[in-house]
């Protein structure tokens, strides 16, 4: 599996380019801004996008929607309590001072249990609710992508509209905890960790 992290828009959030190394085929998740800069690396590394992957709905994780949509066509996949907030991308970033486009509408929703394929790889969607009502983890073997669920060495705000951090707390110990101590996170900010890091040092788990 071919993996390739970008820190994109005003506010730095971890996009990542999956992909397959055999049939060069490639998804985006979460593209939250600079989309030709997504684009130019999808070109350098020979890479072919067929979806567009939001873990959850905000402007600084789905900016990009739009650019890759236009310039691919790929369908955008969010999880449908999230979707509403890809028409929501201009007045939320405004409230943050910033200038920034609505998302196209999602073309497909997400859900616990499906299976994005990626060429010979596969992503499997774990609904991790607590950051957002939507938010979606995407799982591989020995690697997942948790949006701003959970962070190397703490956890995503539950202040937002929509959060709770009592979901936030259980979809970590239920859905991520349980991939194994080796598992790496890939994570919205920030540094990569692994699960086995987050048990132990994690103030938030302990």
């Amino acid at each position: 599996m071919i993996i390739r992290q970008l820190a994109v828009g005003p506010l730095q959030a971890n996009c990542f380019i999956v992909g397959c190394e055999k049939t060069n085929q490639a998804v985006v998740i979460d593209p939250g801004g600079e989309a030709d800069k997504i684009l130019m690396s999808l070109a350098n590394h020979k890479l072919t996008l067929t979806a567009i992957l939001n873990t959850h709905g905000h402007f600084d994780h789905v900016e990009g929607n739009k650019g890759l949509k236009d310039a691919t066509g790929c369908d955008i996949y969010i999880h449908e309590e999230d979707a509403p907030m890809l028409q929501m991308v201009s007045s939320l970033a405004s409230s943050f001072g910033l200038q920034m486009q609505n998302s196209p509408p999602a073309d497909k929703y997400l859900k616990e249990g499906d299976v994005i394929t990626v060429g010979e790889e596969s992503l499997k969607v774990l609904h991790t609710p607590g950051h957002s009502p939507g938010g979606v983890s995407f799982c591989a073997d020995g690697v997942v992508f948790v949006g701003d669920t959970l962070f190397a060495g703490s956890i995503g705000r539950t202040d937002l509209p929509g959060g709770s951090y009592n979901q936030l707390i259980a979809s970590v110990k239920d859905k991520i905890f349980p991939l194994g101590d080796e598992c790496v996170v890939c994570a919205g900010h920030g540094p990569e960790t692994t699960v086995g890091r987050e048990k132990m040092y994690n103030p938030f788990f302990q």
